[in-house]
């Protein structure tokens, strides 16, 4: 029988960097009234900010009552073959439409090639138009102003 000899480690700032960058789905947890909220986003980092929308709900009200959370995402090939990265950052509102517009261009021009079907669209108040934002949907874009990151691995 085959022995594999497994490696724990630190992600460097290279490492974590690209990961955030690479990666389209991440979970935000955010805290409020005594409650833990853990919930899958989609997002776009530009090396600064996450940026994401969402429709409101239970998400938006808690970090609107506590802007503090925690951002993890990860790239897992096996039990044995993954990275890593958790975040700590302050939830702030983009109410802006310039920076809406740009923001929502930013995630787009990541989540548009990830898209399977001649119609897929994002969901939560998008319209065809690249850089519309639709009155059908509230919708909220929002960043993480990122203060804290952290990487693991494990490589077999």
């Amino acid at each position: 029988m085959k022995k594999f000899v497994s490696m724990l480690g630190e992600l460097n700032k290279e490492q974590i960097e690209s990961l955030l960058k690479e990666l389209p789905i991440g979970r935000i947890g955010c805290h409020a009234d005594g409650i833990t909220y853990i919930i899958p986003i989609n997002y776009v980092y530009d090396g600064i900010n996450l940026y994401a929308h969402s429709a409101k709900g239970m998400k938006i009200d808690m970090m609107r009552k506590n802007p503090e959370v925690c951002f993890q995402t990860d790239a897992i090939d096996s039990l044995s073959n993954w990275e890593s990265v958790i975040a700590w950052g302050r939830f702030e509102e983009i109410t802006d439409l310039l920076e809406k517009q740009l923001a929502m261009q930013k995630i787009l021009n990541k989540m548009m090639p990830l898209m399977h079907g001649e119609t897929a669209q994002p969901s939560h108040g998008f319209t065809s138009e690249a850089s519309d934002v639709s009155n059908e949907v509230e919708l909220i874009l929002y960043k993480i102003i990122l203060t804290k990151k952290t990487g693991r691995f494990e490589k077999q």
